[in-house]
């Protein structure tokens, strides 16, 4: 039985090391950024690099588990989405999804759960997530779907 066990114990053992040879999820460079948007106050911008920038700008901080297989691939599949759908750093070049923005906030989608187990520091309180979303939906609008803003 042990000798099962320690056969299964290497080859997960190198299972994991030869993962770490696949080289997506390791270039972490950050785009320049091109354009912010016209926020309404500097606690706003603040308030949202916190809980937002990681994955939907182009200052995202990889921390040292973005280096590790599988959680790379997860980690830059996710920040490719998230800037995909919305970046704060490439305001103006191209579309945003600025619609869901204050509505996703509001119903507590973003940031996303798994995101704040690893970030605590992006857990707003109750009075500063009041307070992110009132500086959005003056940023972009209120909210709702079809009055958000456009580029």
């Amino acid at each position: 039985m042990w000798k099962l066990i320690l056969a299964t114990v290497v080859v997960l053992a190198v299972g994991m090391l030869a993962i770490q040879l696949v080289p997506y999820g390791r270039d972490h460079t950050n785009p320049p950024v091109t354009g912010e948007p016209p926020w309404d106050s500097a606690r706003t911008r603040e308030l949202a690099r916190v809980a937002c920038f990681d994955c939907h700008s182009n200052e995202t901080v990889w921390p040292w588990y973005s280096d590790v297989a599988p959680l790379s691939w997860r980690l830059q599949r996710h920040v490719d989405e998230g800037r995909a759908k919305l970046n704060f750093s490439e305001w103006g070049t191209g579309e945003q999804e600025v619609d869901e923005i204050v509505n996703s906030v509001r119903d507590g989608e973003m940031p996303p759960g798994d995101y704040l187990l690893l970030h605590p520091e992006a857990r707003l309180s109750d009075a500063d997530t009041q307070a992110l979303i009132d500086g959005l939906s003056a940023t972009f609008g209120g909210g709702e779907p079809g009055e958000g803003g456009e580029e």
